[in-house]
């Protein structure tokens, strides 16, 4: 479908442009991966009042990592994109298109947000004295950014935008 939609619009893809897209799938994955495990730990240490181990302090802190990581491949992708550069030369006519308007405005607004939230969750949690507190501000600050996340990828049964589980390289 990108191909095709890209083809009506004229627009061709730069040569490193595929490889960063699967980069940024596959990186998708680690990202979603370590927040659902910080999730998990952060609502069982809040609930059962458990200590705040060097485990969940690693966990934060890469799933945060893994976070930035994509937010570099997502900006750098999105300095390139054909779509983006077409939303940005044919505003008027590219709002109404619904892929490019997704990649050129809401996916890339929402993800930054969500990047944001889980910036902020992990750096209050680092900061905070309370073990019960740490996994309080994991739990909230990161689930509002998961929620957002999962709206915002282009799942195959998303109804903005479809596209695969996983690109090849």
């Amino acid at each position: 479908m990108l191909d095709t939609v890209a083809k009506n619009l004229g627009i061709s893809f730069p040569h490193m442009y595929p490889a960063l897209l699967a980069m940024h799938s596959l990186v998708r994955w680690l990202v979603l991966t370590s927040l659902l495990l910080s999730l998990i730990r952060a609502y069982a240490g809040w609930l059962h009042k458990k200590r705040f181990s060097h485990v969940d302090h690693i966990l934060r802190h890469w799933t945060a990592t893994f976070t930035h990581i994509q937010l570099v491949l997502g900006l750098t992708l999105y300095t390139i994109s054909p779509f983006v550069d077409y939303f940005i030369h044919h505003f008027p006519e590219a709002v109404h298109l619904r892929e490019v308007r997704f990649f050129g405005m809401e996916h890339s607004l929402m993800m930054f947000i969500a990047v944001t939230l889980v910036t902020i969750g992990s750096m209050k949690a680092k900061r905070a004295k309370e073990d019960s507190k740490k996994f309080k501000l994991m739990a909230i600050w990161f689930s509002v950014a998961l929620l957002i996340i999962f709206l915002s990828i282009p799942w195959q049964f998303s109804p903005f935008t479809r596209r695969p589980y996983f690109r090849p390289f």
